[in-house]
């Protein structure tokens, strides 16, 4: 078992920071690291910046100019302000949260005990409690994240939602990206315009893509899946957990299941699902920590021997193209 797919068994009730509210109102900003956690939890905490009450800034230190611009506004406003953060000084954290790839649970957990939500806190920890037990590395046969990740191997993801759940695409896009090293494009904005326009100029582009519909679809979102159907090759409903309902709980344990599906899409990749040295080292050099910048790019793909041949074919039939029009 990797070490994400051990955190991952363990994170249901992992959250251990403060759980007394804080005064309304609230509001709540995510930088850094920190805005994947804020996304998931902007479902109870509707406003971005306030003047009163609790202003809650969650940020990593890749971030900490613009985490400490929004506190100090805050603050001059006249809010109270709690700064979430994966690392920082006393001074600059009020609230330490775990670093990495799983960091948005705590984030967002903290934000749902501390603007009063703490009763869905604890049905998103019972969601995620499910989800463990039925997408545990142990299950081959009938696990339905390992059965998504094998869908999703060698093709494309196009993610989709509705308005109330805008948080998962781009959750499942930070998910597949960082651990399973992989691509996928969320379909945001009018699902229709997209859906009736992306693949009619180049009908090839809807080879080997697979639409998600994360959540409940809404109308919308049901035509979009009858046009996507005759397009691409295949649209899979990925619902909330057994239980779960549009909602804070719902989202985080539908967040918690596409970290599960990117877990098992590494391993079909042969990819380590833990973050990059190149991301860690962007980090770094952001937070100050490392100002030399080289190693940042990517490492140059092999030349295949069919490459030359395949450059000097193109070469050799623009040449006859340009005889031809003479």
């Amino acid at each position: 078992m990797t070490a994400l797919l051990s955190l991952l068994q363990a994170l249901p009730g992992s959250y251990a920071g403060p759980t007394r509210p804080e005064p309304a109102p609230h509001a709540l900003i995510g930088v850094g690291e920190g805005t994947l956690g804020a996304s998931l939890a902007r479902i109870l905490v509707g406003t971005t910046l306030t003047h009163s009450g609790t202003q809650f800034v969650i940020s990593s230190p890749d971030a900490r100019s613009a985490a400490t611009d929004y506190a100090d506004l805050a603050e001059v406003a006249g809010a109270g302000v709690r700064r979430v953060g994966t690392a920082g000084t006393p001074e600059e954290i009020d609230v330490l949260i775990p670093s990495g790839p799983l960091s948005a649970y705590h984030a967002a957990q903290y934000v749902a005990h501390a603007s009063g939500h703490a009763d869905q806190a604890a049905q998103a920890d019972a969601l995620l409690t499910q989800l463990a037990q039925t997408c545990h590395p142990g299950i081959e046969t009938g696990n339905p994240a390992r059965d998504l990740a094998w869908s999703l191997w060698g093709r494309l993801p196009l993610l989709l939602a509705a308005p109330e759940a805008e948080a998962l695409p781009g959750a499942w896009q930070h998910l597949l990206a960082r651990t399973a090293k992989t691509l996928s494009v969320p379909m945001l904005g009018d699902p229709l315009a997209l859906a009736t326009g992306a693949f009619e100029a180049q009908h090839e582009k809807g080879d080997a893509k697979v639409a998600l519909i994360l959540g409940d679809p809404d109308p919308a979102l049901h035509l979009t899946r009858e046009i996507l159907d005759s397009r691409i090759d295949e649209v899979i409903h990925v619902p909330y957990p057994a239980g779960a309902e549009s909602g804070y709980a719902g989202q985080l344990a539908l967040w918690y299941f596409g970290a599960w599906v990117a877990a098992y899409l590494a391993e079909r990749y042969d990819m380590p699902a833990e973050d990059t040295d190149v991301l860690r080292r962007a980090q770094n050099v952001l937070s100050g920590e490392d100002d030399d910048r080289l190693g940042l790019e990517a490492p140059t793909r092999p030349a295949r021997p069919q490459d030359d041949e395949d450059d000097f074919d193109e070469v050799a039939g623009d040449l006859d193209d340009d005889e031809d029009d003479e």
